[in-house]
């Protein structure tokens, strides 16, 4: 009998088990997984200000890189921030989660069915006090979703690039299916994560394009690829309207559930880390696993979380419907010339009435009449 079966070792049940380990060692725990690693084929960023001293300190073991600032290019403007930044790679989420958990985890993992107390994986019938499903982003038909998608490549080039701190946005390429912009992470000398990344109303990612746009912008740079060592993609949901009562009573979250599954998420960007990070330290504190009290601990983190990101949902329509795609650029430009605790906070989610004023006054980067009407539609729900 284990006390937790976290089904999934994705993000959010890895940062949950890992926690857990830490303050509560002899908690008898269990990831089911289904690929041959936990953590996938990712690189998770976020920045110094998205968390408190003390998560990032339990957090820092899992951080491969960090960098004291961040860039963004745009047609009308470039600017240096030196708002702190890190990220984690998938090949040291792995190390930490084998190292401290050992045999807890078991890879290749067939889970046919699961309740509330057990799961059938490989045709065995494990059981636990209580278990979480973090499989991943299931669909509602209470929410109104656009996305971000990403191609990136990770690339050894023929000399070094020169380029000392992350670009995180660079608009100045062609503007296609959506807000179009390059993302660059500079891991070593010579060694570059270079996304191509679209906010776009649908989700299918043409993967053939995006590569070719990574070839045209690294050219472009000047920079000659001499390997390309790694692949990743990803499609992330954008909110722009919902009924979160009606999405916690979908059959998909019945069960306590963890991740973009819960819906704990960044509405606008679509970056789950903080928010993993925020419920690891909230599962990690409570009495007794049991589903009722797991599963009304992370409904309640859900909906707090939704309700504080009403104003990121209205910015997201003014995005995707204000203006012309092709225009979508001109409101991250603008935003972009805020204050820089003022992005900060945006990005932790923790946005002031004072800030969420900044933001909507002056003159507007998109036509007026249209954002109007962009930000009272919700498609009957907020």
């Amino acid at each position: 009998m284990h006390d937790l079966i976290l089904v999934g070792g994705g993000l959010a049940n890895g940062l949950i088990a890992l926690r857990l380990k830490m303050l509560r060692p002899s908690l008898r725990l269990l990831i089911l997984e289904r690929e041959a690693a936990p953590g996938g084929n990712h690189t998770w960023s976020f920045y110094r200000r998205d968390l408190s001293p003390g998560q990032l300190d339990w957090l820092r073991p899992l951080v491969a890189h960090s960098w004291p600032g961040y860039e963004v290019r745009f047609p009308g403007h470039h600017r240096r921030l030196d708002t702190g930044c890190h990220s984690i790679s998938s090949a040291r989420f792995q190390e930490v989660l084998r190292d401290m958990l050992g045999a807890s985890i078991v890879c290749g993992a067939d889970v046919q069915d699961l309740t509330a107390t057990g799961v059938r994986a490989n045709g065995k019938l494990l059981q636990a006090k209580a278990v979480l499903d973090g499989r991943g982003h299931a669909a509602s038909h209470h929410m109104r979703y656009a996305w971000q998608k990403f191609l990136g490549r990770e690339v050894m080039l023929e000399a070094p690039h020169g380029q000392a701190l992350p670009c995180i946005m660079d608009a100045t390429v062609a503007q296609e299916d959506g807000y179009r912009f390059v993302y660059t992470l500079p891991l070593g000398p010579d060694r570059m994560l270079i996304e191509d990344t679209y906010y776009s109303n649908g989700p299918a990612l043409d993967a053939v394009r995006a590569r070719a746009g990574i070839d045209a912008y690294a050219a472009a740079r000047g920079w000659k690829i001499a390997a390309v060592t790694r692949e990743e993609s990803g499609i992330l949901p954008i909110t722009l309207s919902g009924d979160i009562d009606a999405f916690w009573r979908e059959p998909a979250r019945q069960l306590p559930c963890s991740g973009l599954r819960a819906g704990l998420f960044h509405a606008t960007t679509g970056y789950s880390l903080p928010c993993a990070v925020r419920l690891a330290d909230r599962v990690a504190r409570l009495d007794t696993f049991t589903p009722p009290a797991l599963r009304a601990l992370i409904h309640d983190f859900s909906v707090e979380q939704w309700r504080a990101q009403a104003f990121m949902r209205l910015l997201n329509r003014m995005l995707f419907f204000a203006g012309s795609p092709a225009q979508r650029f001109r409101v991250l430009q603008r935003f972009y010339t805020l204050p820089q605790g003022l992005i900060e906070r945006f990005y932790a989610g923790r946005l002031t009435r004072f800030d969420e004023f900044r933001i909507l006054a002056g003159k507007p980067p998109v036509p007026v009449l249209p954002a109007l009407r962009a930000a009272v539609w919700t498609g009957g729900q907020a």
